[in-house]
């Protein structure tokens, strides 16, 4: 940080980023040195005949050029490693030395190219000396060839995966502050410049992403809606990938240590009043059993993935069993994979479905309905993510009014979620899909499930269906913490149970969240006063084998902490100039940046802990505790390696199984007997 500036262009490589690509060039580029000058050496007193001198010529002048290159590299690599990722003054050389590493690149393809021809000349006199010559010559060049080839190849790529496309207009937006006032109009024309730019280019990158999900009206609405998103968040800083790295491996300490210095006795927030043991033993039991149907909703993926080894083979004689559908089935499901897993999983029978739906687009989720004749309940659970189109309704986090009558205060909730219920609201009321399960069994209760992107959906679909289905019940399992306001959030505390698992990050996730850790990022990143590769270095040894967390200082004195609501794309002042506080930095350029709405949780909140974890991998033996809890507990994002995989489904249902197991003292659970 700041990123790398040449070619009147930035970057996505800072100055400090070249140590580690340079020392595993400089170490393959010794090997290959020393292996050449060890076979010159050796072969020298052989180059007196036909073709000698022109393979001693061209070896010399390859044993130079590799010389000239590994002192380049080596130079680079020792002023990447000085100074801080704030202070890349001591670095400020880097560029000429880059430009002088690159001026070597064409001797090197050049000569390259000579040795492709001089190997495969064929037309020299066969004598034996020269043939011994050229057979030396042959090998030795088949490996320098190779060599160079790889190298040069990969240098590509590389360059490939530090191109910015908006390397230019940030070039001259940094120019233009460095030498006029920071309020200038001019400034802020470069600044919206940049803005709108980076829109246009995420939008291209989406769409290339996603050529393959189509480009009607509404996924082009959706590709405009996440490109702005994306460009609002990235376009006021001036991190490079390996900065938000080393943020966040110093922020995982961090919490570490925070996390280890707490008393364990201590309570991190009182519980919602009038929420007592009982009521929370009896929830858990109902979520164990729920939550079969919302980990159902995901097909054979999950099934298989949860039975390796016996998955497929279950799937398969499932499959060749030939029953006559009694169900509405919406949507491909190649070889009845998906239903077969669905009646593996729940234990259900085939008269037990209503309607199952797999069709998927963009705001349109898979889901089904089926009756639970074990709890009297007509369920339906919704998917989670699980395709590019889901991860598209994820990632439309627009705010998007929902006018619901008895809500008091402001009704509005996730854009994306919010019309994925409202296409499965339609579906079950205007298809006739409800009137016709609660036909069949019409003394059923209603109960919606869902884990994911479909619990947040479940949330939002119960929420309409509340004034029609004053009974209904909702079960959330690990649902999107930006998902619904406070109005609405509070509404949906008599009729929604969330169930969130340690530290997953999906509950956590939310714009005010997301915005808060790149705040934090850049604190850790600014006031850390080692250099980069050491912080990647000690997190890489910290992540993998654990130990005790560095004491690296990572936060700045609470007199500057203030000044960082500021904007960050100015930064460079700071890094340049050395000042004491963000103070400098353009603050007529925030107007211009949205505020994202607080939004909540829905529901009542059980959040389940880890009280022990013993043994390895797949083979470890964890306790888990539950607790009520409030949407405070989820304010802000914690990086732990568990963030992603607490939000597995098969390890939410395996904590609620044990958890199950452990308050009724058996092999499984109680049966839910009702509401």
């Amino acid at each position: 940080m700041p990123g790398l500036l040449m070619f009147g262009r930035r970057w996505a490589i800072a100055s400090d980023d070249l140590v580690f690509p340079g020392a595993f060039e400089l170490f393959v580029r010794l090997i290959w040195w020393i292996g050449i000058l060890v076979l010159y050496s050796l072969h020298k007193g052989h180059f007196d005949c036909v073709g000698g001198p022109a393979l001693r010529s061209y070896l010399i002048v390859l044993i130079v050029l590799l010389a000239a290159i590994i002192c380049s590299v080596s130079t680079i690599v020792y002023v990447s490693m000085q100074g801080t990722i704030s202070n890349p003054g001591p670095r400020k050389c880097m560029p000429k030395l880059v430009y002088v590493r690159l001026s070597l690149y064409l001797p090197e393809i050049v000569w390259a190219v000579l040795g492709a021809i001089w190997v495969s000349d064929n037309g020299l006199s066969p004598e034996k000396c020269f043939v011994y010559v050229l057979n030396l010559g042959q090998i030795q060049d088949d490996a320098v060839l190779r060599t160079s080839w790889v190298i040069i190849f990969f240098t590509t790529i590389a360059v490939f995966l530090v191109f910015d496309p908006l390397g230019r207009k940030k070039a001259l937006y940094y120019a233009d502050n460095e030498c006029h006032d920071l309020e200038s109009s001019q400034s802020q024309q470069l600044l919206y410049n940049v803005k709108k730019t980076a829109n246009r280019v995420w939008e291209n990158r989406i769409r290339l992403l996603c050529c393959c999900v189509g480009n009607d009206n509404d996924n082009r609405v959706a590709f405009s809606s996440i490109a702005e998103l994306f460009s609002t968040y990235f376009s006021d800083t001036d991190l490079v990938p390996s900065d938000i790295a080393a943020g966040l491996t110093l922020l995982h300490q961090e919490q570490d240590k925070v996390e280890q210095s707490r008393d364990p006795d201590e309570v991190l927030c009182s519980p919602p009043q009038n929420l007592g043991a009982e009521e929370l033993e009896m929830e858990l039991e109902k979520a164990a059993h729920y939550m079969q149907f919302a980990a159902a909703a995901y097909g054979w993926p999950l099934y298989i993935f949860s039975n390796p080894l016996s998955g497929l083979c279950k799937l398969c004689g499932e499959c060749c069993t030939h029953r006559t559908a009694q169900y509405d089935l919406v949507g491909g499901d190649h070889l009845n994979f998906h239903f077969a897993s669905i009646l593996k999983t729940t234990g259900l029978q085939y008269r037990d479905f209503i309607h199952i739906s797999f069709h998927n687009r963009i705001y349109e989720i898979p889901f089904f309905v089926a009756l639970d004749h074990k709890t009297e309940a007509i369920l339906v659970s919704v998917r989670g993510t699980l395709s590019l189109e889901d991860v598209l309704t994820d990632l439309s986090a627009e705010c998007e009014d929902l006018h619901i009558d008895g809500v008091q205060g402001d009704c509005y909730s996730h854009k994306g979620i919010t019309q994925a219920a409202r296409y499965i609201y339609e579906r079950l009321i205007n298809d006739g899909i409800l009137n016709q399960a609660f036909t069949i069994a019409p003394e059923y209760k209603l109960v919606i499930v869902g884990h994911s992107l479909g619990a947040g959906a479940a949330s939002m679909l119960a929420i309409m269906l509340r004034n029609s289905f004053p009974t209904l019940k909702c079960y959330a399992f690990s649902p999107p913490g930006g998902l619904l306001s406070k109005g609405l959030a509070d509404y949906s505390k008599n009729f929604i149970i969330s169930i969130i698992l340690g530290k997953d990050l999906v509950p956590r996730l939310s714009m005010p969240n997301m915005e808060d850790l790149k705040t934090r990022i850049l604190r850790m990143v600014v006031n850390c006063n080692r250099p980069k590769y050491q912080i990647l270095l000690r997190g890489c040894w910290y992540e993998i084998f654990g130990g005790n967390p560095d004491n690296f200082p990572t936060e700045l004195d609470g007199r500057n902490q203030e000044t960082l609501s500021q904007p960050l794309l100015a930064e460079q002042a700071l890094l340049v100039h050395r000042s004491s506080s963000y103070s400098a930095l353009n603050e007529a350029s925030t107007l211009d940046s949205p505020r994202h709405p607080p939004l909540y949780l829905p529901g009542k909140i059980i959040h389940i802990v880890t009280d022990s974890r013993s043994g390895w991998l797949c083979f470890s033996d964890v306790k888990y505790s539950a607790r009520w809890s409030k949407e405070i507990s989820f304010g802000s994002i914690y990086i732990s390696p568990r963030m992603l995989t607490d939000h597995m489904p098969d390890i939410v249902l395996n904590a609620l199984r044990s958890l199950c197991n452990e308050k009724s003292n058996c092999t499984s659970c109680h049966t839910p007997q009702g509401f």
